[in-house]
């Protein structure tokens, strides 16, 4: 019986035969590197076989009963879990990874690979993306590289070199920011043709599908029949579109209806990123989302979502003032926040309950449900890690003006931890085959340049806490069904079609860990903690991570998507 050479695109009760857990008769192949005796949990949701696998440059040439073939260097994987390596579904370290090319706290849970590009957040793939970047004074002191298309971005991202592979969507905000800017308007039908082209571009430099982040400016100016498309040019390409939606809290029955009209009109599948009911009010709604989740797929739309396993979210602080005191972008925020006026209107409308804008703030219970994680101005570092109504109550300041206060003095706007879900939803989510994993943290270290940032330990354990906290501690999920959720079902969604599995001729990103000792050691007050458990982490054929140490390969590789159409350099990777 032949083994499988290409993944389910979506499975939900695994049918996948195991025959590869013994191969046909024959020489067997010399190995590069040979993982003997582990416990092969391949990624499909099959049940777990004892077994070897067999690398040979950047592929796994073989698995199974291999009996004693020649190996270069011989892996005792006797009582361990030998896994594809884990796909990080909202990596976010585009621009990090420029600052830190270990990806140190990515590479020490497991994860191979990372999918960014959430909005205009984070996505670098549209047009001079790194100008408009809000981080930009931050990237200009640390000198990362500058491009002005996806293709430029890749380009500085082979040279940088890295630990992992990334692939990653061109964001519908950050089109909008390069063609209209950060104005509460309507696109014009010539500015509209211009987005659709640069959609076009950013798929043939290899963009994986469109993306949008709803809640935040500019993407939130965006109207769902500008999305749809764009979406649809995406479409044409074979992409995808992925989004943090419009609202995760009191309107996501409507914003859910958007998703699903853009997917259906558009005819494209639709992920929806970081799951979750947000607010005390909208707590035990989870199983209706996902039931809604449930009926969408059975008239016919390709939809499904990812999540972090934690009850806080984190996101800019500006994101917790009213979307009209963003609108025009920092500068103009800046001038609205040295204005009493506008001050006294913004504390008005963050402390009046109003469903039209997602007031996070209320939705965390105030200033006690707000943690600063991370500020790029050194001397404002001191606060990080702290509850703003710790710091108004340090500082004599109203909490409002506090945050307010920490917004214009950094050199960007700084991230927050906001405690507005609750664990039994997330868990309710977790367990559902539909939904996949997204750590939605750039990778960090604990030494270097990014040593110094406070952030949410989501970056840091997200694989390790699944496998530690919810498959070995709680038995929320089956190992094989944790495995899944972290490899093929994300490798499926992107088109992925030789990663995401152990199976022969696939690309040897593969993760080792132990099973009884796997976790995750971040914490919301001392996040900067690599997990323990995984001894090996293999990207492209070569070591990572080698008996729990980080080493100095860095094999990572850009991902493109399946429209890409360029000369493909040595060492890419395309999901055609």
């Amino acid at each position: 019986m032949q083994c499988l050479r290409r993944p389910i695109a979506y499975v939900l009760t695994s049918l996948v035969s195991v025959a590869c857990s013994s191969q046909a008769p024959g020489p067997q192949p010399d190995c590069d590197v040979l993982f003997a005796g582990g416990r092969i949990v391949d990624g499909s949701g099959a049940p777990a076989f004892l077994g070897d696998v067999c690398v040979r440059g950047d592929r796994i040439a073989a698995m199974g009963t291999l009996g004693n073939p020649a190996a270069r260097r011989r892996v005792d994987a006797t009582g361990l879990v030998v896994s594809p390596g884990f796909i990080d579904l909202l990596g976010q370290s585009e621009y990090l990874i420029y600052l830190d090319n270990r990806a140190a706290s990515k590479i020490t849970q497991g994860i191979t690979t990372e999918i960014t590009g959430e909005g205009s957040l984070g996505s670098a793939a549209h047009r001079n993306a790194r100008q408009l970047t809000a981080r930009k004074a931050y990237y200009d002191e640390h000198r990362v590289p500058e491009w002005t298309n996806l293709e430029g971005y890749f380009a500085a991202f082979a040279r940088n070199r890295s630990a992992i592979n990334l692939g990653t969507f061109i964001s519908a905000g950050g089109v909008r920011d390069h063609v209209i800017g950060r104005a509460d308007r309507p696109a014009t039908a010539d500015e509209l043709r211009t987005m659709e082209a640069q959609v076009a571009e950013a798929m043939e430099m290899g963009a994986l599908g469109v993306s949008t982040s709803l809640q935040y400016v500019p993407d939130r100016f965006a109207s769902t029949e500008e999305l749809i498309a764009l979406a649809r040019v995406a479409g044409r390409y074979g992409g995808s579109y992925i989004t943090h939606q419009r609202s995760e809290a009191d309107q996501i029955d409507a914003s859910l209806d958007e998703v699903f009209r853009i997917a259906r009109e558009a005819a494209v599948p639709a992920t929806i990123h970081h799951l979750k009911t947000a607010y005390r009010q909208n707590w035990g709604r989870m199983p209706e989302v996902l039931a809604r989740l449930e009926r969408a797929r059975a008239e016919g739309l390709d939809v499904a979502a990812d999540l972090y396993p934690y009850a806080a979210a984190s996101n800019r602080l500006d994101s917790n003032l009213p979307v009209w005191a963003r609108e025009g972008g920092r500068e103009a925020l800046l001038a609205r926040l040295a204005d009493p006026a506008a001050r006294l209107r913004i504390k008005a409308d963050v402390l009046r309950a109003d469903p039209s804008w997602e007031n996070q703030y209320l939705g965390s219970g105030g200033a006690s449900g707000l943690l600063i994680a991370s500020l790029d101005k050194p001397e404002l570092t001191s606060y990080q890690g702290r509850r703003l109504d710790e710091i108004a109550r340090s500082t004599g300041k109203d909490p409002l003006d506090a945050l307010m206060d920490l917004i214009r003095d950094d050199i960007t706007t700084g991230m927050g931890i906001m405690f507005m879900m609750r664990e039994d939803d997330m868990r309710a989510a977790l367990r559902h085959p539909l939904v996949a994993m997204g750590t939605d943290t750039g990778a960090q270290a604990t030494d270097g340049l990014t040593a110094s940032s406070f952030s949410h330990p989501r970056g840091w354990g997200s694989a390790t806490r699944i496998l530690g906290t919810y498959v070995r501690e709680e038995g929320l999920l089956t190992l094989e069904e944790a495995v899944r959720k972290m490899t093929s079902l994300p490798a499926a969604r992107m088109k992925l079609w030789d990663r995401g599995l152990v199976r022969p001729g696939y690309v040897a990103d593969l993760t080792v860990f132990n099973p009884a000792t796997v976790r995750d050691r971040s914490t919301f007050t001392a996040p900067r903690a690599y997990s323990e458990g995984v001894s090996q982490v293999m990207v492209n054929g070569e070591f990572v991570v080698d008996e729990g140490r980080i080493t100095n390969a860095r094999p990572g590789r850009p991902v493109y998507g399946p429209g890409y159409r360029g000369a493909r350099s040595a060492g890419a990777v395309s999901s055609k």
